[in-house]
């Protein structure tokens, strides 16, 4: 069976669903899954899972992101990107770049944002955006993100282009409009791109094109999106008894999950342990004869 990660250029117009589905009929494979939604009009990084691999989605929950960001000022949106309906518009002109550097650099640090209406969060099993597409405005809860750096590119009057590298959950579009507050003025998400998620870098994309032209030569390994767990290699005894679910006894890190290979170098699962003196209780055991 086909299994494996891509790193996949998402190209703007497609849904990261699309994408996945993409995907599924190219290597005709049901378990194809990604690591973190891309807007329709944004591109970059989207991690495709195949496979196996799918069970390994969730250690890609916390990665963090970056982006480039395109911002144009004067005019505002209902979904806060090119793709909303014009809510208002006013005479803009950016400040000096030093004044608009100093406000970028204000949102650095620990911060609560409150999740656009235009998004995918789910509220009562229902998503933000349909509820936005019937005019319904849903209260949505704050949840703390983090802006870990934030540089200024390229500035002109009224468009500047900036790199972001954030925590998992922050929506750029949210970003924006509150970077327009403080400069008070109407601003639009105009263009986005993401350059990375996790391990997974922009240099390293490729095209729905070249995966295609590729075919299986375009799979990363499985374990591509887990190198920063550390790793174990079993010795026959205990890869048959953790191929079975069972505790293993053996010396390692704990309170963090821990890769397990064989001595052939192939990746047979993820474990962790409570304490040193205990044993690893398996967490995934992969199946060997996918």
């Amino acid at each position: 069976m086909t299994q494996g990660i891509i790193n996949v250029l998402k190209p703007p117009g497609m849904t990261s669903h699309d994408v996945v589905a993409f995907i599924r009929r190219q290597f005709k494979v049901k378990r194809v899954g990604h690591a973190g939604t891309l807007d329709p009009a944004a591109a970059g990084v989207l991690p495709v899972y195949i496979g196996q691999a799918t069970r390994l989605i969730e250690y890609a929950a916390n990665f963090d992101k970056s982006y480039r960001v395109e911002l144009t000022v004067g005019r505002e949106t209902d979904t806060g990107d090119d793709m909303g309906n014009l809510i208002r518009s006013a005479l803009c002109v950016l400040p000096e770049s030093d004044q608009l550097l100093s406000i970028l650099q204000s949102f650095k640090g620990n911060s609560m944002q409150i999740p656009p209406m235009y998004s995918a969060v789910k509220i009562d099993g229902k998503k933000l955006y349909e509820y936005a597409r019937e005019g319904i405005v849903i209260d949505r809860k704050s949840r703390s993100v983090t802006i870990y750096d934030i540089s200024l590119l390229h500035q002109t009057d009224t468009v500047f282009l900036f790199d972001v590298t954030c925590s998992k959950g922050t929506y750029i579009r949210t970003l924006c409009s509150d970077i327009g507050e403080k400069l008070n003025c109407p601003v639009v998400m105009s263009f986005l791109v993401r350059t990375r998620v996790g391990c997974f870098d922009l240099n390293q994309t490729q095209t729905l094109e070249e995966i295609v032209a590729k075919g299986d030569q375009a799979l990363l390994p499985i374990d591509s999106a887990i190198q920063f767990m550390p790793s174990i290699t079993l010795s026959e005894t205990q890869e048959q008894d953790f191929s079975h679910g069972k505790q293993i006894n053996i010396t390692g890190p704990a309170d963090i999950p821990v890769r397990f290979y064989n001595s052939k170098n192939q990746l047979l699962g993820i474990a962790q342990k409570a304490a040193e003196n205990l044993q690893y209780q398996p967490l995934k055991v992969l199946n060997s004869n996918e």
